[in-house]
């Protein structure tokens, strides 16, 4: 097994309000590398301040209806470790939407892009090969890209072909002058409740896709309901992981850390009649469907895909919920 190690961004809180360049582009979503791999990355076609990706609404549910990602577990049982769990990520701190309208200059989420399925495909290197499809892969000429193109972060690469039910994935994705790098990369059959061999990472470290546990501002906005689970990350994790996660990122067997795919829902007694509209879709979503862990990074990071159409305001309303107003529940046994 791979153990890729831990990566993520680490956002500062995101206040007050954000300034949106002039002659801004609207870009239709239609670990770091050595010093000699970072000369030959090709320059990016715009300044990222120049991009804010707004992603495609997406018509079908991805997965099967009896899928982990669109389960509800309203009411699983609790772990009876679930108060250790959340103590060790700190019970007092808010959730923090790592997703947005721009963030200092970047596009703030992680976008994604609809391919047709005669879309012309390339060849992708790896770094963890034996552990990634390999491919090819439908990369757009300009594709949409985490942070965006001159980012030196996660650089997800998100592309969906929802005609035939195949989502590709890359992480760390770098053009250079002999072709498409990345970190690894995976393809999914949506069509399918298969899973990632065991041992075996994703784009994400846990071993999941990436898109389908994002808030999109389709669902959120224009839908007002979301029917999956969400992703969200912590700065710490333990050297295991929950079906259907199927990898872990750490050394740590500390029992009170969280294990990759490990769930959680927001307690059904928490009121969320004081929030704004939007804010109540992904309250209700967590208490419906829960938070599923997909990755080390910030505490209590909710992904979701960039969006300039996102209202700053209302998103951060949700940094008033804390981790103590969740609960654990039991979905599996922890693999280690």
């Amino acid at each position: 097994m791979v153990m890729r190690r831990p990566r993520r961004r680490l956002h500062a809180a995101l206040g007050g309000m954000l300034i949106l360049f002039a002659g801004l582009v609207i870009a239709s979503c239609g670990n770091g590398v050595t010093a000699e791999e970072a000369a030959t990355e090709t320059a990016a076609p715009a300044a990222a301040a120049s991009i804010d990706y707004q992603c495609p609404p997406i018509k079908s549910q991805l997965y099967p209806p009896d899928n982990p990602w669109n389960t509800d577990i309203s009411n699983y049982p609790v772990h009876p470790n679930s108060d250790n769990f959340i103590a060790a990520i700190g019970a007092d701190k808010g959730l923090h939407e790592d997703f947005g309208p721009m963030w200092e200059g970047r596009p703030s989420g992680i976008p994604y892009c609809i391919v047709s399925g005669d879309a012309p495909k390339v060849s992708v290197t790896f770094e963890y090969a034996d552990e990634s499809d390999p491919g090819p892969y439908p990369i757009p000429e300009n594709p949409p890209i985490e942070g965006g193109p001159d980012s030196d972060g996660d650089r997800h690469i998100l592309m969906l072909d929802e005609g035939n039910g195949i989502l590709y994935e890359l992480w760390h994705a770098y053009l250079r002058e002999d072709g498409w790098h990345a970190g690894s990369g995976a393809i999914f059959n949506l069509n399918s409740n298969d899973l990632r061999p065991l041992g075996w990472t994703s784009s994400d470290a846990a071993g999941l896709p990436v898109l389908p546990g994002l808030v999109r501002y389709d669902e959120v906005v224009e839908k007002g309901e979301i029917n999956h689970a969400i992703r969200f990350t912590v700065t710490r994790t333990q050297r295991g992981y929950i079906l259907p996660a199927t990898h872990f990122a750490s050394p740590s067997a500390d029992p009170i850390l969280m294990p990759m795919g490990l769930r959680l829902r927001l307690r059904a007694d928490y009121d969320i009649s004081n929030f704004p509209p939007d804010a109540q879709v992904i309250l209700r979503a967590f208490k419906r469907y829960g938070i599923i862990l997909a990755d080390n990074g910030g505490d209590w990071f909710i992904s979701g895909t960039p969006d300039p159409r996102w209202n700053q305001d209302t998103l951060s309303t949700i940094r008033r919920v804390t981790g103590g107003d969740f609960e654990v529940i039991v979905t599996g046994e922890i693999i280690h």
